[in-house]
């Protein structure tokens, strides 16, 4: 059983909440999809968190914004990474060092058996949205599921939600927070830590059951004539929604002229 986290942003509110909520658990192994920095008021302890307690960290586009010149970003979005990487440079050189050398050495993409690990996308690890209208898009679907061996789990959005093969997308509220994953591919965006944006203030993140067994190891299991024998559960994915203090990251936010009013005020929202 693994945790799998993204789009922590700076906040460390939410980022601690998740972490506990984690633990209560009794989960110790977790991944984390990328954009650690970025948007929000505390990089530095943030990238602290990820460094201690994630098994695996993919680079988001945030986080490669910090190490060089942002590309593609709103106004917005730049004056916040630029900010971010004067965080990075100033006040602790040797914790510092570590930081840099942390998030200059994060691969684009984690492959596991029937498990892909990306921050945007199967084609393009680091830059694309799969928006959920993406459904009506079937070229650009159909080429993203044909470099998906199974199973791709990704972020970037911030919108949670499962994508089918098949061109449907399920938010986490329409399949009761659970996915067992049976049958075709799939694509699960597992939402964001730091910044939702579907609606729901609450931090978001994903539990992954049963992942070591294959859909060929639980059908076989299903089929065994063996009456003693328990069949094996499939794989099952867990949609988390966790409180946290937004309130005290929008403060923090509001109090640093580089970061503008709204990305604490969208907090509020999740949007």
């Amino acid at each position: 059983m693994k945790a799998i986290i993204s789009d922590i942003h700076g906040n460390l509110e939410a980022l601690e909440a998740v972490l506990a909520d984690i633990k209560g658990l009794g989960i110790d192994e977790i991944y984390c999809l990328g954009d650690v920095v970025g948007y929000g008021p505390n990089p530095r302890e943030c990238v602290d968190l990820v460094m201690k307690s994630c098994k695996m960290c993919l680079l988001g586009n945030h986080d490669q914004g910090a190490l060089f010149d942002p590309e593609g970003f709103n106004a917005g979005a730049e004056r916040a990474i630029f900010w971010t990487r004067s965080v990075l440079e100033s006040g602790d050189p040797a914790g510092n060092e570590r930081r840099w050398e942390f998030l200059g050495e994060l691969p684009r993409m984690h492959n596991e058996g029937d498990y892909k690990f990306v921050h945007g996308s199967a084609r393009n690890p680091l830059n694309e949205y799969v928006f959920p209208e993406d459904i009506y898009n079937q070229l650009k679907m159909e080429r993203i599921f044909g470099l998906i061996q199974k199973y791709c789990f990704q972020g970037h959005t911030h919108v949670p939600g499962v994508f089918t093969e098949n061109l449907n997308f399920f938010s986490p509220s329409e399949i009761n927070h659970e996915y067992e994953l049976t049958g075709g591919k799939l694509m699960v965006n597992v939402g964001s830590v730091g910044q939702p944006r579907d609606g729901d203030p609450r931090a978001c993140y994903v539990v992954l059951e049963n992942e070591n067994i294959s859909d060929a190891d639980a059908e076989a299991a299903a089929e065994t004539d063996v009456e003693s024998a328990t069949p094996a559960p499939p794989a099952k994915l867990t949609y988390r929604r966790v409180d946290y203090g937004f309130e005290d990251t929008a403060a923090k936010i509001y109090d640093i002229p580089d970061l503008d009013n709204f990305l604490g005020d969208r907090l509020r929202d999740g949007r």
